[in-house]
């Protein structure tokens, strides 16, 4: 596996010199790439970014959020991702483009207090998130147990190609829904929650550790195989 260097960086730092691939959090000037972000910088074959100890979920397109109903009008549901950023869910997105205010009641379909997993349609700081429930595994999550998390961390949640996901899956007998604003939904027997949880937290602490998936493959009691998996 090629290496991956590591450091800790603050806003204008240098992280490296020579011809990277930008990933995320990191600018240019000539040859040389700066960190925008305090937190752990990396960089290697695959390009260079950095991973935030710390900071607030921003919306982007094409997000996966997990978020909750807390009000509604005759047009949309406004709904908590979990962000500085209120989101909405236009009832045309979930009825269809001939939907009439009036001739559907919105909260037989989604009531406050319903947790929803959606996808971000449209963003631009200019205006509210727009959602949308159009997809496989979106829509009313009926069941679970919901864990938050900092959003800066969700990248090592999920580890690099999933392999956090994988992890903590096969050591708990969990499903793991996570969203990209911080919030966890957990599907399983009893015992198997209370071990994923103590991973998720685990990793949420320990995220700027580079042998993070081995401690949590300890904590669970995962024998390691076939060499070491690279996290997120």
């Amino acid at each position: 596996m090629p290496e991956v260097k590591r450091k800790y960086v603050i806003p204008g730092e240098l992280i490296t010199e020579g011809n990277y691939r930008i990933i995320a959090n990191v600018i240019k000037r000539g040859n040389k790439f700066y960190s925008t972000r305090i937190g752990l910088a990396e960089y290697g074959q695959e390009g260079v970014k950095v991973i935030p100890l710390t900071g607030p979920y921003v919306p982007k397109v094409d997000d996966l959020v997990i978020g909750k109903i807390v009000d509604y009008s005759a047009f949309a549901w406004e709904v908590d991702i979990n962000s500085c950023f209120m989101a909405y869910l236009p009832a045309r997105n979930v009825y269809g483009k001939n939907f009439t205010p009036g001739q559907e009641s919105l909260v037989k379909r989604f009531n406050i207090g319903d947790l929803i997993a959606a996808v971000v349609t449209a963003f631009d700081r200019t205006r509210d998130p727009i959602l949308s429930v159009a997809g496989p595994g979106l829509g009313k999550i009926s069941k679970g147990e919901v864990v938050k998390i900092s959003p800066t961390k969700v990248p090592r949640l999920i580890g690099k190609k999933g392999s956090m996901i994988r992890t903590i899956e096969s050591g708990t007998g969990c499903k793991l829904m996570i969203g990209q604003n911080g919030i966890v939904v957990l599907s399983g027997k009893p015992e198997g929650i209370i071990k994923a949880v103590k991973a998720i937290r685990l990793v949420e602490e320990e995220a700027h550790l580079a042998d993070l998936t081995q401690k949590v493959q300890a904590m669970l009691g995962i024998k390691e195989e076939g060499g070491k998996e690279g996290d997120g």
